[in-house]
């Protein structure tokens, strides 16, 4: 599997995007997570099912500016599959023998296409806000996967003596519990190609698995030569103690 590489710069982005609310921001309710703990692993369907809701439902405003298309070979899919994702988008290439610029069908070795040509469009199509790039979102938040469970599923109609400001969302995650994005899942929205229930909170689930993957997709491997080294590290200490108690059983 290809390892991402990220800049520390565009850490630092995501990191400041969400910085000023995180002081006031309510500690979101623990969840139970396939890939937490020292043995802790992806599931291969919740990333795929993952993908496709980022696919349909986030990509429309969000970027994932850090992961390339053949990447999603650690997600199950083969070769054919991946040339089929990459094809389906226009990628702007160039320039060309006569020095100009020019769209072709995305390849696996292609960025995921972002939703926007600059930073500029992207406030001008959503009011002056900007969308943060998902790629390193959950590292990017205290409690990140909790807490984009929590954001997913915790819009819910304002208390009655609440006053909201124009345009924003009442949402319980969320510091001051106001914030721009509309709901952006909904019940049944998609289709699950595995026939699973496309409800709210396992959308916001399976979402969260394939964003936690693409902050961390070298995890599993960290965690394997993890058990290695602790491994040598046992065996290794068997061997000295060995060693000590044979040149020491000669001494009186």
């Amino acid at each position: 599997m290809t390892i991402f590489k990220f800049t520390a710069a565009a850490a630092v982005t995501a990191l400041l995007a969400f910085t000023a609310a995180a002081s006031e921001a309510p500690v979101p309710p623990a969840q139970s997570w396939s890939f937490s703990g020292p043995f802790g692993t992806y599931d291969r369907a919740a990333l795929q099912r993952g993908f496709q809701v980022y696919k349909e439902v986030c990509a429309g405003c969000h970027s994932l500016r850090h992961v390339y298309y053949r990447d999603l070979a650690a997600l199950g899919y083969n070769e054919d599959e991946i040339k089929a994702i990459a094809a389906s988008v226009e990628v702007q290439d160039g320039p060309n023998d006569q020095g100009e610029m020019f769209t072709r069908p995305g390849r696996p070795y292609d960025r995921f296409k972002s939703p926007f040509p600059n930073d500029n469009a992207a406030r001008a199509a959503n009011n002056g806000a900007l969308p943060p790039d998902l790629s390193v979102i959950t590292k990017a938040r205290p409690h990140g996967h909790d807490y984009l469970y929590a954001l997913m599923t915790g819009y819910k109609e304002p208390p009655a003596d609440m006053k909201m400001t124009e345009g924003m969302q009442y949402n319980t995650a969320y510091a001051g519990n106001q914030i721009a994005m509309v709901p952006p899942l909904s019940e049944g929205s998609i289709e699950y190609k595995d026939g699973t229930k496309a409800t709210v909170p396992q959308m916001a689930r399976d979402v969260t698995v394939f964003l936690a993957w693409t902050a961390e997709p070298e995890m599993e491997e960290r965690k394997r030569l993890g058990y290695k080294v602790l491994l040598f590290l046992l065996v290794l200490t068997g061997v000295l103690y060995a060693a000590m108690r044979r040149v020491w059983s000669k001494v009186h």
